[in-house]
């Protein structure tokens, strides 16, 4: 996998200075500009070790195709380095699966989100359309959360669970595990002016995370989560961004 992003690496970087080569005789003009926008992302966790478990509980499995993470972006042009843009994007998304099994309803969801700094360099030997390697560096989070319970409840049954001496027998039950994590995710991206203040942006990126420790409920360290429960995710992100552009 690290082999496949350092080739792509090396093959944008390739092209990259074999066009500043020839740029001389282009007379390439620094991009600039500043934009911000929504930014609908595709990404595709592995929920294996999830779904293993939810098919003991009687529930459908999640989607082993991925899920959608809402959220938005911006960014600016730094004008004292040409080309180079910064900015930040915040992402999250949940994937669920409910139903119910005998006499109780169950629920099963899978959380992820993350957000950062953002740091890109426009190619400038691309014309009419902003073409963008670059990287995310922030933090996230993803967190499985696990319900039941045999309907209604009263105001009672709550916090009798807490103050009786912790010996309330009842089919309640509602535990989330967290792990959060800090990443740095190699980017490319793609930005396509409608006009010069409307842009359409498609691109890809993989997050390289750092962090595999988990908590339960009010932060109780959590043994036994399986190792490729991991966060190191591809994903594919589209968007419209309004501003101004100049490509």
């Amino acid at each position: 996998m690290k082999k496949i992003i350092s080739l792509i690496l090396l093959f944008i970087s390739f092209n990259f200075i074999q066009a500043q080569e020839e740029g001389e005789d282009v007379g390439w003009v620094a991009r600039f500009g500043i934009a911000g926008g929504i930014t609908p992302t595709w990404i595709i966790p592995n929920l294996d070790p999830v779904n293993t478990e939810i098919k003991k509980a009687g529930l459908e499995e999640l989607s082993n195709s991925g899920m959608v993470l809402w959220g938005g972006g911006g960014y600016a042009y730094i004008m004292f380095v040409d080309n180079l843009r910064i900015g930040g994007i915040g992402l999250s998304g949940t994937s669920s699966t409910s139903g119910k099994v005998g006499s109780l309803n169950r629920e099963v969801k899978y959380n992820f989100g993350f957000g950062g700094l953002t740091v890109e360099y426009t190619l400038p030997f691309v014309k009419y359309v902003g073409v963008s390697v670059g990287a995310i560096i922030g933090a996230g989070s993803q967190s499985v959360e696990v319900y039941q319970n045999s309907g209604s409840q009263s105001w009672r049954d709550i916090w009798d669970k807490v103050t009786s001496g912790g010996i309330v027998m009842t089919n309640n039950v509602s535990d989330e595990i967290k792990n959060t994590f800090y990443l740095f995710t190699p980017t490319l991206n793609v930005d396509i002016p409608i006009n010069r203040f409307v842009a359409l942006r498609v691109g890809g990126g993989y997050t390289l995370t750092f962090g595999n420790d988990w908590s339960a409920n009010n932060d109780n360290s959590t043994s036994g989560v399986p190792d490729d429960l991991d966060a190191n995710n591809f994903f594919i992100q589209t968007g419209i961004y309004f501003g101004f552009f100049a490509y």
